[in-house]
């Protein structure tokens, strides 16, 4: 596997990580546990060294699954986590935001038990918080970080604005949000600033939440717990007229004899050498399939044919409902 520094920092990591969410939250019903640590395991012996996770998903279950899968391998790999919700302890339901600099820290010592290490490798603010100074926030890390709690900072779907400051108390090392060839919008202003900044970019849902593979179509149902069913780009009108694009990526795919998650994964890889992606999984076969886009290198040629071939096409539907949207690009 190769490796890619996340910006101008000292974190280096797989070219391609894994994202951990969906094992536990988010995706349907939470996998079974052994089978969970199996593919995690499965990715550090393919070569994988970055692992994503956050407090709130579960919550707290993925965190006690990543800790207790990757505690053989510790010194081996990265591992990411985040803070930034209200979690109530006894329904344990998100029930806002919190970014106080005396709550970061509360969640820095218990994501520390849950993942069963005595270091977070990058701890995000998972959300803006816009009742707390982003200084603050910085300033809370900043602690953490010379307290040897924490080594690296990063930021989630944040604005330039937000970012800019928080790096100036806080070097940031990696800004994670969502990017993908249905999803280009930090192209405009987010990716020329991390450039000129030297902060790497960690993007998820790197295959659309799973439509890039080719594999969701208007007939598709999702489970109640999955919440892709709430997601206004994944009504069955979005879905179809959306399909339109992934015949696009499916042609690309089919002169290079790959998939089109293959090329979907192979294209922002190509976009910038500090960009790192987190495609989730539960299925070692489709790991597999995720990992192999790193071998896969797109020329200009082939660059130029993927833009032609999507940039007629118009995406359907927003990415999150209205109360999800509200959280972002703070």
């Amino acid at each position: 596997m190769q490796k890619r520094r996340l910006g101008k920092s000292t974190l280096e990591v797989s070219a391609i990580g894994l994202g951990c969410m969906g094992m536990s939250f988010g995706y349907g019903p939470a996998g079974e546990k052994n089978a969970m640590i199996a593919v995690i395991r499965g990715a550090v012996e393919r070569g994988v060294t970055f692992f994503d996770t956050a407090e709130v998903y579960g919550p707290f279950t993925n965190e006690d699954l990543v800790g207790e899968a990757l505690a053989p391998f510790r010194e081996y790999v990265a591992i990411a986590t985040k803070f930034g919700f209200k979690i109530d302890p006894q329904t344990r339901q998100m029930a806002g935001l919190d970014s106080r600099p005396e709550h970061i820290k509360e969640v820095a010592e218990a994501s520390l038990r849950r993942l069963r290490t005595d270091v977070i490798d990058l701890l995000y603010q998972h959300r803006v918080d816009p009742a707390v100074p982003i200084e603050d926030v910085a300033g809370a890390v900043k602690d953490l970080i010379q307290e040897g709690k924490v080594k690296h900072f990063g930021l989630s779907e944040a604005g330039v604005q937000t970012i800019r400051r928080a790096h100036a108390v806080q070097p940031v090392t990696a800004l994670q949000s969502e990017y993908s060839l249905w999803w280009r919008e930090p192209e405009a202003e987010v990716l020329p600033t991390l450039k000129q900044l030297g902060i790497g970019f960690v993007p998820f849902s790197p295959l659309g939440k799973g439509f890039l593979t080719g594999k969701i179509d208007e007939s598709t149902t999702f489970d109640s717990t999955d919440f892709r069913g709430t997601v206004p780009r994944f009504t069955p009108e979005a879905c179809k007229a959306n399909r339109a694009l992934v015949e696009r990526i499916e042609d690309v795919a089919r002169k290079r004899n790959v998939t089109p998650a293959q090329i979907a994964l192979a294209w922002v890889l190509a976009q910038e050498p500090w960009i790192v992606p987190i495609p989730g999984t539960t299925k070692l076969h489709r790991l597999d399939e995720n990992l192999a886009a790193a071998s896969i290198e797109l020329g200009e040629e082939d660059l130029r044919e993927i833009a032609i071939a999507t940039s007629q096409i118009e995406v359907h539907g927003d990415r999150y409902s209205e109360a999800s949207q509200r959280l972002i690009n703070r």
